[in-house]
């Protein structure tokens, strides 16, 4: 039978448990705390949320995985560069609370999309239901024509 390790078991260990526990976690509370949150290096230290996008014949879909937040905590706004950002604020957390064990860290967030002139910006429309922010981008009917084959003679 195939035994797995899972972190109980290295948070257990004589060895590994004391020294490693929540190593992740502290190195990127420290560096948080030195260079701000928004350092680039920290992009993929666990506040990155995950997106799809899906494509139809009139629009382009924006499905984010941020289940447990706040409506109120995101902003999106689309800039002079043709970017798609979405922001998310945390509220703030309690300083000195204590986990005897922690896999979900909330946390505010940043994600863009280049939108490369495909959009109609100012039609872009958002809601936020059962933890999937849904953001609907009409396309731009303008630039988004139909690629056309080119015989070769």
């Amino acid at each position: 039978m195939f035994n797995r390790q899972s972190s109980a078991d290295w948070n257990n260990n004589d060895f590994f448990g004391s020294k490693f526990k929540n190593c992740k976690g502290d190195f990127a509370k420290k560096l948080s705390e030195r260079f701000g949150a928004h350092a680039p290096w920290m992009s993929g230290m666990g506040h990155r949320k995950a997106a799809n996008i899906q494509e139809n014949e009139t629009e382009f879909i924006i499905s984010l995985y941020a289940a447990g937040l706040q409506k109120e905590g995101f902003k999106i706004e689309v800039t002079g560069e043709d970017v798609l950002t979405i922001r998310y604020q945390a509220a703030e957390t309690q300083n000195g609370q204590q986990y005897i064990h922690q896999e979900y860290q909330p946390g505010s967030f940043e994600r863009a999309f280049q939108l490369n002139g495909k959009v109609l910006t100012n039609q872009v429309q958002a809601s936020y239901q059962d933890g999937v922010l849904w953001v609907t981008l009409p396309k731009n009917p303008d630039t988004n024509k139909p690629a056309q084959e080119v015989s070769i003679s």
